[in-house]
């Protein structure tokens, strides 16, 4: 089959299982096309005769007899999982060539149900960016118009499936991750409530934000990743929620109390936070997604206005948070044990000097200063504990509407992908960009992108669900509802 690659996840998983194709055979046939694609920049990394070997172990199991949902299913995960059989650098110098002796608890379960892995994905170093610029083994282009930016930091991942490059990827959200690069890329994405997917294997950026989730072309196919990837793992990582696992897939099946054929979603409240359609959003993405809002109430659902009045404070806090628990968590790349060493040096304090100096790009330095900073004597009170006490008034704003509605809605980002270069030179302009995206994960709630439409220069937008803690099985429902009605997930950037 020459066109494997249009098929998504679950249809590719029927194709494998009724023996109309192997997983051998859509591993070559994606790995051909990945590196066909090379100057998207998606990929850092193959170890074919690694995939081969699992794609090889998965027909033999698909030969006995045996059938789940991403059996020899080819994917792809962002570098920063550790992966034992394949390089895993966090898209830094620092970590250049380093190989884990483990898989990662997300990868793990993922290969556990058959999947294959194709490669690894790029991302802005150590997860930090928001327009995949700042990987130091360069830029990844968005395949709708490759001048402009993907998002980030994963934008290798949602390139990946945008370009038809594998059917459903690995992401990492720490203040935006999975969704703003999704509604970037025009696919489907999300971060689930922190906690939910393990951290274990996961290079870290700031411990109390990061969070694993799936990026695929459909909510259906992000329901079969999630139902794999998440559940406890509280013997490993520490903030593991001993959460059982569910079957998100099962959950989509399931209609709604009082729905009917023609309105999926009757009855459920979305609520519109007054903060997220002002004038910081630009009016091209704000046409979008009221469009979008109003297919959901043809399909049954009811828009409530609800305030977020905490939501501009988000990006200090955040601001400071993440670079804060970011100083902490990379001051073990020292250049001693692992990581990139300097090859000349005086002394010890001269070696950490030039290794450091070396091996992280500007932008992870600005974040270690300004986290260690924060967290120096005589600034930690009045900047890391205020911004604390702000983030659980945060978290109050999001329980106080959660009393009015059943889910959140609202933009991604306040503007379609802009162009390469065009933040480089102005942090503060990247960060802003955020603004929709942070109080959700200072809050600890799940939140999703669902491509909505299309903005200027026919450049994708993103729809934003939000819901309550372990909400990810009606938020799922709503983007599919959604998806069942309407073509924008389908839509691929002409030529891929």
């Amino acid at each position: 089959m020459n066109d494997l690659h249009i098929l998504g996840v679950s249809e590719l998983a029927a194709a494998i299982a009724d023996k109309k194709t192997s997983s051998v055979e859509a591993a070559q046939h994606l790995l051909a096309r990945a590196k066909q694609h090379s100057a998207l920049g998606a990929y850092l990394s193959f170890n074919e005769e690694a995939t081969l070997a699992q794609a090889r172990a998965a027909d033999a199991r698909i030969a006995a007899g045996e059938r789940t949902p991403l059996l020899g299913v080819p994917l792809a995960h962002k570098d920063i999982f550790v992966t034992k059989d394949f390089a895993t650098t966090a898209g830094s110098k620092m970590l250049a060539g380093y190989q884990s002796p483990f898989d990662a608890t997300v990868v793990q379960r993922l290969a556990a149900q058959g999947a294959v892995t194709l490669g690894k994905l790029n991302c802005d170093e150590f997860a930090m960016g928001g327009s995949n610029e700042n990987s130091a083994f360069g830029a990844v282009h968005n395949p709708w118009d490759t001048t402009r930016v993907p998002g980030g930091s994963s934008g290798g991942s949602a390139v990946a499936v945008a370009a038809r490059l594998a059917p459903a990827v690995t992401g990492t959200d720490t203040g935006g991750s999975i969704r703003q690069p999704a509604s970037f890329c025009g696919i489907t994405g999300i971060k689930p409530t922190y906690g939910r997917c393990s951290r274990y294997g996961m290079v870290a950026f700031a411990s109390s934000l990061d969070q694993a989730g799936p990026m695929a072309r459909s909510a259906a196919d992000c329901a079969v990743l999630l139902s794999a990837m998440a559940g406890p793992d509280i013997d490993r990582d520490s903030t593991s929620l001993d959460h059982p696992a569910e079957d998100y897939t099962a959950l989509l099946g399931q209609p709604r109390e009082g729905a009917t054929a023609a309105q999926p979603l009757k009855g459920l409240r979305i609520g519109l936070p007054k903060e997220f359609f002002g004038e910081g959003c630009a009016p091209d993405v704000l046409a979008t997604v009221r469009a979008a809002l109003a297919e959901y109430e043809k399909l049954g659902a009811m828009l409530v206005e609800v305030s977020l009045p905490r939501t501009e404070l988000s990006i200090p806090v955040y601001y400071i948070i993440a670079p804060a628990e970011a100083s902490s968590n990379l001051s073990r790349f020292d250049g001693v044990k692992f990581g990139h060493r300097a090859a000349q040096y005086g002394d010890l304090t001269d070696m950490y000097k030039k290794s450091r100096s070396e091996g992280f790009g500007p932008e992870v330095q600005r974040r270690i200063m300004i986290g260690t900073y924060v967290l120096s004597h005589g600034y930690y009170d009045a900047y890391y504990l205020q911004a604390q006490k702000i983030r659980r008034l945060i978290a109050q704003d999001f329980q106080a509407a959660f009393a009015q509605c059943d889910l959140i809605a609202g933009p991604v980002a306040p503007t379609v992908a802009w162009k390469l270069g065009e933040k480089s030179n102005d942090p503060v302009a990247n960060y802003l960009a955020d603004i929709y995206t942070l109080s959700t994960s200072l809050a600890g709630l799940p939140g999703m992108s669902v491509p909505a439409g299309f903005g200027a220069g026919g450049l994708p937008v993103g729809l934003q669900l939000v819901g309550n803690h372990f909400q990810e099985g009606p938020l799922l429902q709503a983007a599919h509802a959604f998806q069942q009605a309407t073509d924008w997930h389908t839509r691929a950037p002409q030529g891929y």
